[in-house]
């Protein structure tokens, strides 16, 4: 059977009080509306189409082609949303999803056990239910004696006996397609908001004895929608630790979850350990048997195997197996670490590929550089690769020396096995096997030092004297 999807996404957000429209506030580095996009794509449907109304730009611009659009102009209540995607889906056969684009915490597991239950009964509706300790302001489910739903109460008209049911709507449905739309047909807006709601869906096709069920889900996280800050920090809070428990669950450690900041997106091999106050981000893949943190921030970079970084930051780099990086290294875009190179602390690079088993142990520049194996590069030493107008290429053969305090303008070339002495200018290529050195011959001024502390003690004593007149 088909399975469509109708995500709805028009509504402003006013009370999230931003310019930024509200599905696309991030929650674990993903706007909401990608991640209940993902959610139609792990279930497989074949269409999805998002209703946008509010910053229908911003969306349409984040999701490209994944999923088609449709536009309500006019906010007039959520059946009134849904009947905006009846040019695309009203002619076809199968079931349709209905999510919203602020409740990203819906798992596709749960859509995918509600898809069997539908099928499994025919049913013309199944809706996404849980309990709550404490139901007030939420619509009960009203059951049958066979379990089926009855209807749905709000809570302001809900009798004394119906306000007892802990039982409640989520939002989340699936749709027999073809009874859905031929339901809204039927839809009015014969209430105080003059709206046209997608809860009267449900009366429709009971009166007309179509079977309605509820799943209910034991996860209350996924009934939660996000309509202010508020609402958004406990949303990520919650998907951080779904995150981190999957982790936990595929063998890493994470020494103090409630302190570790994984995104979405992230793969991390077993028998990783990740430290507190590290920050994981969209698009990091981290290989076995690391050590990652205390207080390391990666994004979007490709980690081998074995590798440890601590107190440091990378972004958009690649890092070879059994590299050590940090305390306080800082890798940004376009960093190639091969196997086993250190990568000491206060060293930044940039643009740089450095081969395997070389060492930039500690205050360090290396920018818009190739760097050889087995290259060692002293503290201090710095690649000068911007000359104010264009940047210029540094190469460091293999086996190189680089002293402590070289300054190499660029663009240069240090070969294979050539020696910079510390303290060094180097403008001019340095040829294989050559030594370099570049720096003023050192001049010794017999006795000077004496005559600059005597000079000194005596304009402090006059300042003294005039000061005490």
């Amino acid at each position: 059977m088909k399975k469509l999807a109708i995500v709805l996404a028009a509504g402003q957000g006013k009370r999230m009080k931003s310019k930024l429209y509200k599905v696309m506030h991030q929650i674990c580095g993903k706007p909401m509306i990608e991640h209940v996009v993902d959610v139609t794509e792990a279930i497989d449907c074949e269409r999805t189409v998002v209703v946008v109304g509010h910053g229908a730009e911003a969306i349409q611009a984040h999701l490209g082609n994944r999923v088609d659009y449709a536009m309500q102009a006019e906010q007039l209540g959520t059946g009134h949303a849904v009947l905006q995607a009846k040019q695309q889906l009203g002619a076809e056969e199968g079931i349709t999803i209905l999510l919203y684009g602020d409740t990203p915490l819906v798992r596709a597991s749960t859509i995918e056990t509600m898809i069997v239950t539908h099928q499994a009964e025919g049913a013309a509706a199944t809706l996404l239910t849980v309990a709550f300790d404490d139901p007030t302001g939420y619509g009960r489910i009203i059951r049958g004696e066979d379990g089926t739903v009855e209807k749905i109460v709000e809570h302001k008209d809900c009798s004394e006996q119906e306000a007892t049911v802990k039982e409640i709507n989520t939002g989340t449905y699936i749709f027999d397609n073809q009874k859905l739309f031929a339901a809204l047909a039927q839809v009015t807006n014969d209430n105080a908001q003059g709206e046209y709601y997608i809860t009267d869906v449900i009366s429709i096709m009971k009166q007309a004895g179509e079977t309605v069920l509820a799943y209910r889900t034991a996860d209350q996280a996924e009934a939660a929608g996000v309509n202010d800050r508020v609402a958004l920090a406990e949303a990520e809070q919650l998907m951080r630790q779904r995150i981190n428990q999957q982790h936990l669950l595929e063998g890493v450690t994470i020494i103090d979850p409630a302190n570790t900041y994984i995104e979405a997106d992230v793969t991390i091999g077993a028998d990783t350990i990740v430290h507190p106050g590290s920050y994981l981000r969209k698009g990091t893949v981290i290989g076995s048997d690391c050590i990652i943190g205390p207080q390391t921030d990666i994004t979007a970079s490709i980690i081998g195997d074995q590798v440890h970084i601590q107190y440091s930051s990378v972004e958009e780099s690649k890092v070879d197996a059994a590299c050590s990086i940090g305390p306080y290294a800082r890798l940004r875009p376009g960093t190639v670490l091969g196997a086993r190179c250190k990568v000491g602390n206060f060293v930044e690079l940039k643009n740089a590929v450095v081969a395997t088993d070389s060492k930039i142990s500690h205050l360090s520049y290396v920018g818009d550089a190739e760097v050889g194996k087995e290259v060692n590069i002293g503290c201090g030493a710095i690649t000068v690769n911007y000359d104010g107008f264009n940047k210029q290429l540094t190469k460091i053969a293999d086996h190189a020396f680089i002293g402590s305090n070289v300054n190499l303008i660029a663009p240069v070339h240090v070969g294979e096995a050539a020696y910079v002495v510390a303290g060094s200018t180097i403008t001019h290529d340095v040829p294989a096997g050559d030594l370099a050195i570049a720096r003023e011959k050192q001049v010794n001024k017999e006795g000077y030092a004496d005559k600059i502390k005597a000079r000194a003690k005596a304009k402090k004593e006059r300042i003294q004297s005039s000061s005490d007149q």
